[in-house]
């Protein structure tokens, strides 16, 4: 349902906290996958400890089981990924259109770059990240006397830094797990892929930040106007 403010007739608010409910609870979900992610890491870890100093220590069986549980830890991630991913952009398409309407100066790229700037190879590490940073400025209610206010960034700051390195350490895990041959490969492989689910989990709960504290914002200044009352 449209925001009923005074904003320009040629478009039209639209509220993204049906869409930050959904995303905060796939994101929640996400953690709680990558938390069981990373403790079957460590299982592997462990397992691969075993086998290093006494190979028939570990029998058949128990590897067969840690296959299994890492299989099912990295189909229940990829499944959340694409859930969380796809509603996550279309909030994020939302939130950058509202803020275009908002506050139109505020903008470098068009409306299309929400979406597209997360499949570019290398460019999704920072194209999101300056989207994401103007619709935040573009957010954000101007002094009574229309003089700028700002607001601190440190959720959005946060957020990026941790996901922008979950994806550099997951790179860094998928080329180790592929290449590891040996049980002490496959030991120090696990003992990364447990730091980049860790690194994920803290992503996914300060990207929970990020979604519910932007979307405030915009419901605030879409509901009170451009210029704050205080």
């Amino acid at each position: 349902m449209p925001y009923a403010a005074p904003w320009p007739a040629t478009d039209v608010l639209r509220s993204p906290r049906g869409l930050a409910v959904a995303v905060t609870a796939l994101l929640g979900v996400a953690a709680a996958v990558n938390l069981f992610s990373a403790a079957i890491s460590g299982y592997v870890f462990s397992l691969m400890k075993r086998v290093s100093a006494d190979p028939a220590d570990v029998g058949q069986g128990t590897l067969d089981r840690s296959d299994i549980l890492t299989a099912v830890a990295g189909f229940l991630q990829a499944l959340i990924l694409l859930a969380t991913a796809v509603v996550f952009i279309i909030w994020f398409h939302r939130v950058r259109v509202n803020g275009e309407i908002m506050r139109p100066d505020a903008f470098v790229q068009k409306r299309g770059w929400a979406i597209g700037a997360w499949f570019i190879p290398i460019g999704n590490l920072f194209l999101p990240f300056q989207i994401a940073k103007q619709t935040w400025t573009a957010s954000t209610q101007l002094g009574p006397d229309g003089s700028f206010r700002e607001v601190s960034a440190a959720p959005l700051n946060a957020w990026w830094a941790l996901w922008a390195s979950s994806l550099v350490l997951d790179r860094v895990f998928s080329l180790m797990y592929k290449g590891a041959d040996t049980p002490e490969a496959l030991r120090d492989a696990s003992a990364v892929g447990m730091v980049t689910d860790l690194v994920t989990v803290a992503a996914a709960v300060l990207a929970i930040v990020f979604v519910r504290k932007l979307t405030a914002m915009q419901t605030t200044k879409a509901e009170q106007g451009p210029y704050a009352a205080v």
